[in-house]
């Protein structure tokens, strides 16, 4: 039976094992739905893995998580504004602070230095001193912005700074945490108290290269079904704008997988699918529910045959690391575009 549109399949086993091979201790990264994945279920087998705590975006995500029943600590790492603080109190969540109302509201709270990334935080380091005296304070961290550039100069200084302020606050009833993936398995220097990994939870490389590398197992595959096939002729064309033609007499396979899945429309004439074992290349313009993959002029493909777009299929295989050099953006972006309407199945 062909699946329903498209299926992402998660190895939670995969994610177990990842967790298991991360340095430790470790706090698991699942926001925005676990980067696609399903936040609940890559808590629990991270927690299975060794992870000790996880951290969240937002404080729905912590009490999501709660409703799911994942125990230990909760941090949420994001902005929160009083009602959300509300929020991460009902869910006995751990919340970031940079300012006094914030440190004055919340019940425990990490006191976060911008050592560079520019974003959330403050660069005020006597703020964050005073902050971090206050008795609620649980934690101190920081966020790399260059960790998976080798070659910057910026980690360095990010960790010298961080090192500094641990120092100069000298509590050791307090955890300092740092890390992101790219750090972690960067330089040992950085790891502090935890870790907090995120793509790398989900066997992905936060380098962009190749997670076998690191031992790291891609946990998410996606796979759709091939809806129909057709036979071209010449100057034939598929898909909207007719941005591509058939040279020659070939067979059209379209796949029931579009933009509304997630599957970028900059795409189009931009990546292969894998039939049979095969790689095939995708042709013409990405559409919201479909896709057409050129065949060839002899095909043995037929309706419902599986066709992979993550994943491996007999000898072959597409990383989401491939994906993402082909629309320039990082493998991240892959797993967390994928919509509700691709149906998550999760295995050990």
């Amino acid at each position: 039976m062909a699946p329903e549109r498209a299926v992402a399949t998660v190895d939670l086993g995969a994610i177990e094992r990842n967790c298991a091979r991360l340095p430790k201790p470790l706090c698991a990264v699942v926001k925005a739905d676990g980067y696609g994945h399903g936040a609940a279920q890559v808590a629990h087998a991270a927690q299975a893995g060794g992870a000790e705590r996880v951290a969240v975006a937002g404080a729905d995500e912590a009490l999501r998580l709660r409703h799911a029943g994942v125990e230990g600590p909760i941090l949420v790492m994001g902005a929160v504004t009083r009602a959300e603080l509300v929020t991460a109190i009902d869910a006995d969540a751990e919340v970031v602070a940079w300012t006094e109302w914030m440190a004055d509201q919340a019940p425990r709270f990490h006191v976060k230095l911008d050592t560079g990334m520019g974003r959330l935080g403050t660069k005020d380091r006597d703020l964050a001193l005073r902050l971090a005296a206050h008795p609620r304070a649980v934690g101190l961290m920081t966020h790399f912005a260059t960790a998976d550039d080798p070659g910057d100069d910026l980690f360095g200084a990010q960790l010298a700074a961080f090192s500094e302020f641990v120092e100069a606050v000298g509590r050791d009833d307090v955890v300092a945490h740092a890390a992101n993936s790219a750090a972690a398995l960067r330089d040992p220097a950085s790891h502090f108290d935890f870790v907090r990994c995120g793509v790398a939870v989900y066997g992905m490389d936060p380098f962009g290269d190749d997670p076998a590398a690191h031992q790291l197992e891609p946990a998410l595959s996606l796979s759709s079904w091939v809806g129909a096939v057709r036979r071209f002729a010449p100057g034939d064309s598929a898909g909207y704008g007719r941005r591509w033609t058939a040279s020659e007499p070939t067979w059209v396979a379209t796949i029931p997988i579009g933009y509304g899945d997630g599957w970028r429309r900059a795409l189009t004439n931009n990546c292969d699918v894998l039939i049979r074992g095969r790689r095939l290349p995708l042709v013409g313009t990405v559409s919201m529910d479909n896709v057409t993959v050129a065949l060839g002029p002899d095909t043995d493909i037929e309706v419902g045959d599986e066709a992979v777009l993550v994943g491996s299929q007999g000898e072959e295989r597409i990383l989401a690391e491939e994906v993402a050099r082909r629309l320039d953006t990082i493998n991240y972006e892959v797993t967390c575009a994928l919509t509700p309407r691709v149906r998550r199945e999760y295995l050990r």
